[in-house]
């Protein structure tokens, strides 16, 4: 596998070309012309990674960023100036001279330091603090337990009660909060602060809001993680260093030591590999080990490291990642279904790395499935991180228990996925479907999307956003609760139906939200959704049933479906009379079917063959989901 080199060698002659690579790597996912720029950008480019790589198989280590942190930490919007570096640092000296806050800090202690000393809104505070949770790696089982404590709670203080119980890593959580600044266009504003803690805030300036409201999405980019690390790895190292180290403005002196079981921390953001090892670990063991050991300033004695050599170890040695998107876009393997036919399905481009990567950096990539269904449930997809982008008139189900899924730029298309242990976001997406179960929704910079949801946290809407419609979960298939199970994901707690809005100057105010921004669906348009295929397994109904409104509302389509039956038998109508009704009925029916689209749903399910979905794509049962379809239209 080809690697782009590390440290210093690594970076591009000029700024402006970085970006432009990086912007080519993650705006076209899988278009070869892309691709071959990104690659063959210039001569100078292929010069520089060709040393780059030859260096790092000579020094027999690679160190590259985590993908996950990044991907699943940062959130998809521009962070409050309040979790710049300057109160960061200020926060860091603080959890290291209080009781109760270092090594672990406590929900009660971040919303201390959150909402006293930060001026930061208690569910912002909690926003950050369960997007942690989320990222760090839980069990199954004890995601599951967590659920049933907070499915007993109720009221608000009981709810409190059990959150008081929640605790995380301090300085994983500073590192965390750190690389918020991901989606920040600039960082010179979070460079800036006043005195910390103090009451007064300064308004934003044009160019600030500018900033934040242009800032792209770099969540994917993992070219933009590598900048990100090379460019701010000395400001990540001393948010690391004790206050006892550092100078009186706030710098860390040049001779100071950091432990190692400090440097434990920087496992949240860097991992790597010895030689050409496949076995991947985390940084703090390379550096205590093998040709870095010295490079690094470890004693053996002190079990420490010199901060000034560390810093130049990690500085020499950061390479891209291996199983990030740019590799998977070079050399993935792609994700094969039986149905292909020429014309629409030939457009669509997909490709994989979990043929290599490490759990945590699987993924799967999906580019411009067009008119197409498109149905899989395989191992290959089992905890992977999913990106469909530019899709377009199409019906997507993934139906395996997956890592995290982003939507990107597509429109008008249904999308229907398996359980999701962390997160579903969409972005710049418009008139399309989502029907998930999910540890949190984020939807931004999105129009006219409807999201069917079961998640135990608010749905977090985005910058951008217009015309949205919130309903609940409506689907099933037989292997449902099965996968939702394998990812730790219970029916209760569900806030489809409370979400957080976050605009560009932070928390919206709940009570006055944008009219225009989102909507929950009415009951009296709610309708089932089937899924369409042959699988095995136990789940036979919605997991958890369906809210009462929108229960009665669909009992109430059942009972006006079967009075219409009931008026067909009582007309005694003929033979030649049925039959003549039967071809009106198929008539308005079609009519229905092209007006609202649907046909072409129901066409792309015509399978070639008759198989089950397992380890392929042919669909199933046409003719029953046009009798589910044609009773839709009788009820309505």
């Amino acid at each position: 596998m080809k690697r782009a080199p590390g440290g210093r060698a690594q970076q591009m002659p000029g700024q402006r070309r970085r970006q432009s690579v990086s912007k080519t790597t993650t705006d076209l996912i899988l278009s070869h012309s892309c691709l071959s720029r990104a690659v063959d950008s210039s001569s100078t480019d292929t010069e520089q990674r060709a040393a780059g790589t030859r260096k790092m198989e000579a020094e027999g280590v690679s160190i590259w960023p985590r993908m996950e942190p990044f991907l699943l930490g940062a959130l998809q919007v521009a962070p409050p100036t309040k979790l710049g570096l300057h109160y960061l640092r200020k926060m860091a000296s603080y959890v290291r001279t209080r009781d109760g806050c270092f090594p672990l800090l406590g929900w009660t202690m971040w919303r201390h330091i959150a909402c006293g000393k930060l001026q930061l809104p208690e569910d912002l505070a909690w926003l950050y603090f369960e997007t942690f949770d989320l990222l760090v790696g839980h069990t199954a089982e004890q995601r599951l337990e967590w659920a049933e404590c907070l499915s007993q709670c109720s009221s608000k203080s009981e709810l409190e009660q059990q959150r008081t119980k929640l605790s995380v890593d301090t300085l994983q959580f500073l590192l965390f909060l750190y690389i918020q600044q991901l989606n920040r266009v600039s960082l010179r504003t979070s460079l800036i602060g006043e005195e910390w803690p103090s009451h007064r805030t300064r308004s934003p300036s044009p160019s600030d809001r500018e900033a934040k409201t242009s800032s792209q999405n770099k969540n994917w980019d993992d070219q933009a993680h590598l900048s990100f690390v090379q460019n701010h790895l000395a400001e990540i190292l001393e948010l690391l260093v004790e206050p006892g180290q550092m100078s009186r403005s706030g710098q860390a002196l040049r001779d100071c030591q950091i432990s190692l079981e400090v440097v434990r921390s920087l496992s949240l953001l860097l991992e790597g590999s010895v030689s050409r090892s496949k076995v991947v670990q985390p940084v703090h063991r390379l550096l205590t080990r093998g040709p870095l050991q010295t490079q690094a300033g470890f004693s053996t004695a002190s079990h420490s490291f010199s901060l000034h050599q560390l810093l130049s170890c990690l500085q020499q040695n950061l390479t891209l990642n291996p199983f990030g998107i740019t590799a998977c876009l070079l050399s993935g393997k792609k994700l094969a279904w039986a149905q292909q036919v020429e014309g629409a399905m030939k457009r669509a481009k997909i490709a994989r790395n979990t043929h290599t990567a490490p759990p945590g950096s699987k993924m799967v990539l999906m580019s411009q499935v067009f008119k197409q269904t498109l149905a899989k449930t395989s191992d290959k997809l089992t905890g992977a991180n999913i990106k469909i982008h530019r899709c377009s008139d199409a019906f997507i189900y993934l139906l395996s228990p997956l890592r995290s899924v982003s939507l990107d730029k597509c429109r008008d298309s249904l999308v229907v996925l398996g359980p999701v242990e962390t997160s579903v976001h969409i972005h710049s997406c418009h008139n399309v479907r989502v029907v998930c179960v999910a540890g949190r929704i984020a939807v931004g910079a999105s129009s006219r999307c409807t999201i069917h949801a079961l998640t135990p946290t608010r749905p977090l809407l985005l910058p951008g956003n217009s015309d949205l419609t919130l309903g609940p979960f409506h689907t099933f298939y037989p292997s449902l609760e099965d996968h939702m199970a394998n990812v730790g994901l219970a029916v209760v707690p569900n806030a489809w139906d409370h979400p957080l809005l976050l605009g560009t100057e932070g928390l919206i105010n709940p009570s006055n939200p944008d009219p225009a921004c989102y909507r929950l669906l009415p009951p009296a348009d709610f309708h089932a959704l089937v899924v369409p295929f042959k699988m095995e397994g136990d789940t036979c109904e919605v997991p958890g049933g369906l809210p009462v409104a929108y229960q009665a509302a669909l009992d109430d389509k059942q009972k006006r479906i079967q009075s219409w039956q009931r008026t067909v038998m009582e007309a005694r109508l003929n033979k030649e009379q049925k039959q003549k009704f039967e071809e009106l009925v198929g008539v308005k029916f079609h009519e229905w079917l092209l007006k609202t689209g649907n046909r072409q749903e129901l066409d792309s399910l015509i399978p070639p063959t008759m198989t089950p979905l397992h380890e392929s794509n042919e669909p199933w049962r046409r003719h029953q989901t046009q009798e589910r379809k044609k009773e839709d239209v009788l009820s309505s």
